[in-house]
């Protein structure tokens, strides 16, 4: 196995977009046999998950992340472990006991000094001189969601996430059908559609609350029906996440139209998916609520399986 740890000055480097190092551990039987250094040459979530796949890396440690980026190590078969601080070797060995406490995708939304980093075409968005803004297609948007009811952070063998509810099934893998509906009955979301079960850590922050909560009580078998008022979901809408950004002063935002997703990254280099909602010829303005903010949401669930 091999382990990957965002690095700098023997320390957790803690914005994965930009860590210009890993430090890269080779385990066998639980116990590290040798380490290398190992440049970045470039930045971005894509860049960085492409290159650790490319070395055969199984795990992730390091300290921010956001969505975008766990995503991408989704695709490349990566082991997420986040939020991991201090020496680098330390926190190899805490992971390898599981004792490492992954905090999941922990991208702040909005503020000043929007920055961007790469995204997986290559390109990248900002305040800074020289940026450019990045499409978001519909199958970023698709791998950052997970399905509807995800909220977006993974969970993973070597470290461990600290329930946030409270039931027999907290802490445990639980695999789960689901169907997903507004008010109206109009259908959003069907893992009997995808053809398969949602599998998540029961109260890791992988799932939106109010799920999390019901799953957390169930027996197997049971099928529920739950309906969830915006804060056990994705939260109210916050007017705070819609800001305006000078057209002149984020090179390629000049060729997004209303409506279109994109990514922006805050100071740390986390990714921020936003959409835009208004344009004129010198501003633009961005929405970085979760598409589902604002909105009740009902879900009716099955319990397949729990794996201690």
């Amino acid at each position: 196995m091999k382990i990957a740890v965002t690095y700098e000055n023997g320390e957790v480097f803690q914005h994965f977009g930009h860590t210009e190092q890993f430090k890269v551990y080779e385990v066998e039987d639980g116990k590290v046999v040798s380490s290398e250094v190992l440049d970045s040459n470039g930045t971005g979530h894509g860049a960085l998950a492409g290159l650790l796949a490319n070395n055969d890396i199984n795990v992730l440690i390091c300290g921010g992340i956001g969505g975008g980026a766990k995503a991408a190590l989704d695709a490349g078969g990566i082991e997420l472990c986040a939020g991991a601080k201090g020496d680098a070797d330390r926190a190899v060995e805490a992971y390898l006991n599981g004792e490492l406490v992954n905090s999941g995708v922990n991208c702040d939304h909005h503020g000043e000094g929007h920055t961007c980093g790469d995204h997986e075409d290559g390109h990248s968005c900002g305040h800074h001189e020289g940026g450019h803004c990045g499409h978001h297609d519909e199958a970023e948007e698709d791998a950052d969601e997970g399905g509807c009811a995800s909220g977006g952070c993974g969970g993973c063998h070597g470290c461990h996430q600290i329930p946030l509810v409270e039931g027999p099934n907290a802490g445990k893998t639980c695999r789960t059908h689901y169907i997903g509906t507004f008010n109206d009955g109009t259908q959003f979301d069907s893992s009997y559609d995808r053809g398969e079960p949602l599998e998540f850590i029961c109260g890791s922050g992988m799932m939106i609350h109010g799920f999390d909560e019901a799953v957390a009580n169930m027996n197997v078998g049971d099928i529920i029906d739950i309906h969830l008022e915006p804060s056990q979901a994705y939260g109210d809408i916050d007017p705070e996440a819609i800001f305006s950004v000078e057209i002149s002063e984020l090179p390629g935002s000049e060729d997004l139209a209303v409506g279109e997703k994109a990514y922006l990254q805050d100071m740390y280099g986390r990714p921020i998916p936003v959409k835009v909602v208004e344009k004129n010829d010198n501003t633009i303005t961005f929405d970085a609520n979760h598409e589902m903010a604002g909105k009740e949401l009902n879900f009716k669930i099955e319990l397949v399986e729990v794996i201690a």
